[in-house]
């Protein structure tokens, strides 16, 4: 198997970790955690759900780590199983009740204010991701939160960049729409 991450210690801890290293795989986990954590963090809005979505998305690179082609950069490989992960995990939260989710995120946000959020600007902007529908809101975090490219955000969520690119679009247009008044606060 001839891999092509993004560097050759990348790569030598890959191929350590598929011969069985756990303190290799330890060490990708290491270094990619942030970037996971902060990407289902944008994807769920809650700390804890995205807590738990980044430990699903390493596990489920080590399981399936032996299927890692080195086609693509590792952190893009990563970022896929991270964001379809993500997407899964919308669809279940879709189907639950609406008015208990928005009670639930109520309630937490009373309890702790600020929990999660600098400032009242993040929350605003974090709230606004949440309206996106969940196709856009994956390519404004790949692209803005974690910058990839539109090929990268392509590759990723397994469409062409022609459909990135129109996501992104449309998701800043419905961004600067439920933000507008922000521009009126600053002035």
């Amino acid at each position: 198997m001839m891999l092509m991450a993004g560097s050759d210690n990348e790569s030598k801890l890959i191929e350590q970790s598929l011969s069985g290293d756990p303190e290799a795989y330890a060490a990708l986990v290491h270094q990619y955690q942030k970037m996971i954590r902060a990407m289902a963090f944008r994807m769920t809005g809650s700390i804890d759900d995205a807590e738990e979505l980044a430990q699903d998305a390493f596990l489920r690179a080590y399981q399936q780590l032996g299927s890692f082609s080195g086609g693509s950069k590792f952190s893009t490989w990563l970022c896929k199983i991270a964001i379809n992960l993500s997407l899964d995990w919308r669809r279940r939260e879709s189907r639950r009740d609406g008015i208990h989710s928005k009670w639930a995120a109520e309630a937490i946000s009373e309890n702790n204010p600020g929990a999660g959020f600098p400032d009242e600007l993040s929350h605003r902007v974090q709230a606004a991701l949440d309206h996106l529908p969940v196709k856009q809101r994956a390519a404004i975090v790949l692209t803005v939160y974690e910058s990839q490219s539109h090929a990268e955000a392509a590759k990723t969520l397994g469409c062409t960049e022609a459909t990135i690119s129109w996501r992104v679009f449309a998701a800043r247009q419905k961004l600067k729409h439920i933000l507008k008044d922000l521009s009126h606060e600053e002035a």
